[in-house]
């Protein structure tokens, strides 16, 4: 875990994004953890998430020309992604989708700069996988590339077959997706706090039963 991560996992624990407890999932499963981006909820607190995405891109060394991100999670995302990103390394541009085409105007559905050479998509999580397939498809139609997906957290939990829904669109679209944490490093962050023995059990009884 690289110190940025075990920073990420402190400020999303700080922020209320992280929580522990007992959180009934849309799969059924009772889940030991919640995690919800949308609680980066100000200003400060966003541009600050801004920084760990664009240093997770940074560490990754996939090398892409632009960042997208998927309407609406997405958009907030990729705005304070691509300011990071121009702090930390060098300017860099970035787009987003409208749900509905505009007929008046600029028109179209493609918001910010044009699609072209090597995408990156940024989001929060991965579960079924839609937002990609939709992003992906927006993407070769504008004869650019989809070059990889840019998430904070990889839940690292089995979806309807061995494999994570992470894997799962990895293996679909044939790239990389990257993440912030996973829960991996959740664990390992856990296992090097005090006061935490309870809850590292419990989580990684969970993992032992839903995760890849």
């Amino acid at each position: 875990m690289l110190d940025y991560q075990k920073e990420f996992i402190q400020y999303a624990l700080d922020c209320g994004v992280l929580k522990f407890g007992e959180f009934q999932l849309k799969s059924g499963r009772k889940s030991p953890y919640f995690f919800n981006t949308g609680l980066f909820n100000t200003g400060a607190r966003l541009g600050r998430l801004g920084r760990f995405y664009a240093q997770s891109l940074i560490e990754s060394s996939i090398h892409v020309d632009m960042l997208y991100g998927p309407a609406y999670k997405g958009i907030p995302l990729v705005s304070t992604a691509s300011i990071a990103y121009s702090q930390l390394k060098q300017d860099i541009p970035y787009a987003f989708n409208r749900k509905e085409a505009k007929d008046h105007g600029e028109g179209g559905v493609i918001v910010g700069s044009p699609l072209q050479g090597k995408v990156l998509i940024l989001d929060d999580v991965i579960t079924a996988g839609t937002s990609v397939r939709e992003s992906v498809e927006i993407i070769g139609k504008m004869n650019a590339t989809p070059a990889g997906v840019l998430i904070a957290l990889d839940r690292q939990e089995k979806g309807e077959n061995d494999k994570s829904a992470v894997q799962e669109v990895s293996e679909r679209f044939n790239m990389p997706i990257i993440s912030i944490i996973s829960l991996a490093q959740i664990i390992e962050f856990l296992e090097l706090s005090d006061n935490s023995a309870e809850q590292l059990e419990i989580i990684k009884t969970y993992r032992l039963q839903y995760g890849v």
